[in-house]
């Protein structure tokens, strides 16, 4: 993907990230609709990162209208990183919802609720061994319960997922052939 500017000089790149950050969905279709094909569209979004590691998951996961655009695109890496403390964008989607009044958090579980139906795992520990349930607030019974059904339905079904291009022949598990 050669380097596109728009005529405020922004790349594709920084203008993802701002529409992360302001929730500008407009914004967001307008760069995503400029790019050719859904693979360009998903190296840019897997590889958008601002100046601290955040990817633009990371940023979005306050948002969950634009949350909900990049979510709908193909190969989305919905588990990445970030530099500082390791965080999953479920991390940091439990620690805004922690800022929040308890009066709101009803309508925020839906950020949580949009990366855990996205394929988003509630097991992985961050930097500092914490699951994102292990950052709730004690008081939001709610999200736990969100989140303890994910990390049990996950661990009972124990995420296998099998898409059709990565079938090359039998992997050698008993539990593969029915």
């Amino acid at each position: 993907m050669g380097p596109l500017t728009y005529s405020k000089g922004a790349t594709p790149r920084e203008l993802v990230l701002e529409a992360c950050r302001r929730n500008n969905t407009s914004l967001l279709s307008e760069v995503l609709t400029s790019l050719s094909t859904p693979e360009k569209i998903a190296d840019l979004l897997n590889n958008a990162k601002d100046g601290v590691g955040n990817h633009c998951l990371h940023i979005a996961a306050s948002y969950d209208e634009v949350l909900d655009t990049l979510l709908d695109q193909e190969n989305l890496e919905v588990d990445p990183l970030d530099r500082l403390e390791r965080d999953t964008p479920l991390h940091k989607a439990v620690r805004f919802i922690n800022t929040l009044p308890a009066a709101q958090w009803d309508s925020a579980h839906s950020i949580a609720e949009l990366l855990i139906d996205a394929g988003a795992d509630p097991r992985i520990r961050n930097k500092a061994k914490l699951k994102p349930m292990d950052l709730v607030d004690p008081k939001n019974t709610e999200l736990r319960n969100v989140l303890q059904k994910a990390e049990y339905s996950m661990t009972a079904g124990d995420d296998v997922v099998v898409r059709d291009e990565e079938v090359d022949g039998p992997t050698g598990s008993a539990s593969d052939s029915e």
